[in-house]
């Protein structure tokens, strides 16, 4: 049963964005039509880019042939919706689409490391791969429009989570491991106006000494409090609109090659910007960071302070909920204090998710009980005090309605979102001219897709 869940009809875009990298790069072309579907083809170059992008991928098995009878049959609901795309008249701005080309383009460019590396392993500049993409990714944003009306409304009810689980054979149900869901109250030192003054003064003052030539890389190597770039003497890469904070980029696009900014405010800090290169809609900088310091005195105030609090929870004049609402320092008070696991989104962490700092605080508390005050840097590297609150620990277990509803009621969500989409597959596919080549006769597909036999 959860096996079948996860055969899913849906492919990923990053997938079927980078197999036509992937094509364009291996210079490999089969000009094979092996499918119509509507008024589009698939081509068996397409399909055997996508299965060597899926085997670059961790932990994959299964035969080739399997494989690629599943990314084809992934292809065929791509074009499928497709064509529905076209035949209600779906239509996605010019506009839409560069801005996602540049969205997806970052994202790809960040995995290979840096703008350089994407157009040498490429040999293309990033205006020739968007001139060559830009079909494409309107195409799959038509697609993704299509796909979202299919199940957008889909809800799923207590008694439909009840029969679902209950259907799951014993032996499928799948085992939990320990989980703890944890709150915090933070509070962050403010930092005074005579530190921030000092910060911008000794930012002018390294400004105006590489002014009087000495080199900017080798002053942020020396004072550069960004452990990312300072080794790098602050060379930050090639990077477009949209990858920095605001005040960052407004400042990097606006100088000239070799030209040193004034002092620039961010969330991160101040810095100082050297350009280094322009390139169309992407520049080279270097920076220096510098990070305004709370004084020990303000960070006590903070424990103090905490300390407190952690005596009115105790003596009930507050309930924690109530605590975090009224004296967090943190976004997380708009939802109980609670923290979010990266990983998968929820507020449940294994224990090797955690913090090893957090996890050896947790580790000692009991359920319902909070810890002492703990110093920590916040995720743009401020100085800050929390107490943490440990809310649930579940132990091992196999998956049962009573301690894991909500990840049952996820499964059968999704389960429901599968049958509708297939069922939409076969309604569509019956009403749809589809055509498929004889190799692919013995491929045991999900759906029916009309007059392949």
């Amino acid at each position: 049963m959860f096996k079948k869940i996860r055969k899913v009809v849906f492919i990923s875009t990053f997938i079927l964005f980078c197999g036509f990298l992937q094509a364009q790069e291996e210079g490999k072309v089969i000009d094979q039509v092996v499918a119509v579907v509507g008024g589009n083809i698939i081509l068996e170059s397409e399909i055997e880019a996508q299965y060597i992008q899926y085997r670059m991928q961790e932990g994959v098995s299964g035969s080739a042939t399997t494989i690629k009878c599943s990314l084809f049959e992934n292809m065929l609901y791509q074009k499928l919706l497709l064509n529905q795309a076209e035949l209600d008249s779906v239509e996605v701005s010019d506009a839409m689409v560069e801005s996602e080309m540049d969205r997806r383009l970052r994202h790809y460019i960040s995995l290979i490391g840096s703008l350089e590396k994407f157009e040498e392993f490429y040999q293309k500049s990033v205006l020739e791969f968007k001139d060559e993409l830009r079909e494409q990714v309107k195409e799959m944003m038509l697609v993704e429009s299509v796909q979202q009306t299919i199940t957008s409304e889909i809800n799923i009810t207590p008694s439909e989570v009840k029969s679902f689980f209950k259907d799951v054979p014993k032996d499928s149900i799948p085992f939990i491991n320990s989980e703890v869901e944890i709150a915090q109250i933070v509070k962050l030192p403010p930092i005074n106006k005579e530190e921030e003054e000092r910060v911008k003064n000794k930012l002018q003052e390294l400004k105006f000494r590489v002014l009087n030539g000495e080199n900017f890389a080798t002053l942020a190597i020396l004072y550069s409090e960004d452990p990312g770039s300072a080794k790098d003497g602050g060379e930050l890469g090639m990077f477009g609109r949209g990858e920095m904070f605001p005040q960052f980029e407004a400042a990097a696009f606006s100088l000239k090659e070799n030209e040193v900014s004034d002092v620039v405010e961010t969330e991160a800090g101040f810095h100082i910007l050297e350009m280094i290169e322009r390139r169309g809609e992407y520049v080279n900088v270097r920076h220096i960071l510098l990070r305004p310091k709370v004084s020990p005195m303000d960070l006590a105030r903070a424990k103090v302070e905490l300390d407190s609090i952690a005596s009115f929870i105790e003596a009930e004049e507050y309930s924690f909920e109530e605590a975090v609402v009224k004296f967090s320092d943190d976004p997380s008070k708009n939802n109980g204090g609670l923290l979010l696991n990266p990983f998968t989104g929820t507020s449940f962490f294994e224990s090797d998710q955690l913090d090893p700092k957090v996890f050896f605080v947790i580790d000692k508390l009991e359920i319902g009980e909070i810890s002492a005050p703990v110093q920590f840097q916040t995720e743009d590297g401020k100085d800050a005090y929390r107490i943490l609150y440990l809310r649930k620990r579940t132990d091992p277990h196999k998956a049962n309605l009573k301690q894991d509803y909500d990840k049952i009621q996820e499964w059968a969500l999704e389960q429901k979102k599968m049958d509708v989409v297939n069922e939409w597959i076969t309604d569509k596919a019956a009403n749809t001219y589809v055509k498929i080549i004889d190799k692919f006769n013995d491929c045991d597909f999900t759906n029916s897709w009309g007059n392949y036999n």
